[in-house]
């Protein structure tokens, strides 16, 4: 192989967060593609965001580069793959996935072809043959029409994808979906449809098929794939697959450079009106930490402490935590006012100013406690302060917060369990 044909990146990737249809984790995938010399590899979940965080760490460790992305699945129209190329892409998409999620119930998301010109912007988009057409001679109209309607719409931001299904119907698909390509101008761009990272995970992937579709390998038939071929496969073959399309392989190298948004450009910002008007929030967590002080020991503050909360300030302000602590001082002050019993626990209790604060109770006088447990330079992300609330009324908190933040600025998290052998 010359230069060029060493290199492929692979755009379309179904994770297990594409749930109950990918049979590889994210670190799987993305450690097999290291492996295989891809140039770059995308996460390309369904309608989600959610496996990209485990890649984007796994690729660090792997030495390969990450594209964050997904693909968007339409109530009425085909699907799209969408790689935000910059911070405001990522969160204009984030925003499109977020009203998906909540036009519906829980595990689904409603999205139409209306939604996109307001939140796609400055975002790479490959246009998904359905695999409907794999069964065809003939594109479908309704195919057909998406491909120009998203083509007036995303003008040269737009690809269209062709991938091998190793069907009769394949190199006459093909030329048909290139013709369109030419009809349309929009270049094409070659794909795998990766659901796994090696062909021996095929087996799960059926399985997966089956509890979704609620039926049994012996009576699944066409619901699942016709084959084992959705595994990430070697450059070289890549190559193979698409001798006669170089310009397809070509554009997955190119959407790759394009794609320069990584998720290290993200930040943690927290609320701004918690700080009243003449203080920073540094003075401001300062006077409550002082006035906390003073609260428990009296105007005679030990000498202990005030070095304890001069010294945790300090590293506060270098690490810019301080509108974070703010925040939890504020939820847990007005569960206290409630009278919601409430308490933080873990290494915040070796922090001197989260006792002042009554975030924590242990008293950092009774203890030799080592702040730096709790907050590290070396960490470079803000520190963990667990609380605890009483279960009865911990859904006043909840309301509480979308109430006062806003539920276009707050949500519940999903925290995912990984069932081991024997729970399972």
């Amino acid at each position: 192989m010359n230069e060029e044909e060493k290199q492929y990146a692979e755009l379309q990737v179904t994770s297990n967060f594409s749930f109950l249809r990918g049979a590889s984790h994210p670190a799987e995938l993305i450690e097999a593609a290291a492996a295989l010399g891809y140039s770059a590899i995308a996460i390309t979940d369904r309608n989600t965001f959610a496996g990209i965080v485990r890649a984007h760490t796994a690729a660090k460790k792997a030495g390969i580069r990450f594209i964050p992305a997904c693909r968007i699945d339409l109530m009425d129209g085909t699907p799209l793959l969408a790689y935000p190329t910059n911070k405001a892409a990522y969160s204009s998409l984030s925003n499109l996935l977020s009203k998906g999620n909540l036009r519906t119930e829980k595990g689904k998301c409603q999205l139409y072809k209306s939604d996109l010109p307001e939140y796609i912007r400055d975002t790479k988009l490959i246009i998904v043959p359905p695999d409907s057409l794999n069964a065809q001679f003939e594109l479908d109209d309704s195919f057909i029409q998406d491909a120009a309607q998203y083509a007036a719409c995303f003008g040269k931001n737009l690809y269209l994808g062709i991938r091998r299904s190793y069907r009769d119907t394949d190199a006459k698909l093909l030329h048909r979906i290139r013709q369109l390509s030419q009809q349309l101008n929009i270049p094409l761009v070659a794909t795998n449809d990766v659901h796994y990272h090696e062909p021996g995970r095929r087996e799960l992937q059926d399985v997966l098929t089956c509890i979704r579709e609620k039926c049994t390998i012996h009576t699944a038939g066409f619901k699942l794939y016709p084959n084992a071929e959705r595994y990430l496969k070697p450059v070289a073959e890549m190559h193979r697959l698409f001798t006669h399309y170089p310009d397809a392989l070509k554009h997955t190298l190119e959407i790759a450079e394009s794609a320069q948004f990584s998720l290290d450009e993200l930040r943690y910002e927290y609320p701004h009106e918690l700080v009243p008007e003449g203080y920073t929030p540094l003075s401001y967590l300062e006077e409550l930490s002082w006035k906390g002080a003073r609260k428990y020991y009296g105007e005679n503050i030990p000498d202990k402490i005030q070095h304890n909360i001069r010294h945790e300030l300090q590293l506060i302000e270098e690490m810019n935590f301080a509108q974070y602590f703010l925040t939890v001082e504020d939820i847990v002050r007005e569960a206290r006012s409630r009278g919601i019993l409430c308490q933080g626990r873990g290494s915040a209790a070796n922090s001197t100013i989260c006792f002042c604060l009554g975030v924590t109770g242990v008293d950092p006088m009774q203890h030799e406690l080592l702040f730096e447990r709790f907050i590290s330079k070396a960490r470079n992300e803000p520190p963990d302060i667990d609380i605890d609330f009483e279960h009865e009324r911990r859904e006043e908190m909840m309301q509480y917060v979308y109430e006062k933040y806003g539920r276009d600025r707050a949500a519940i998290v999903a925290t995912v369990t990984e069932v081991h052998y024997r729970s399972a």
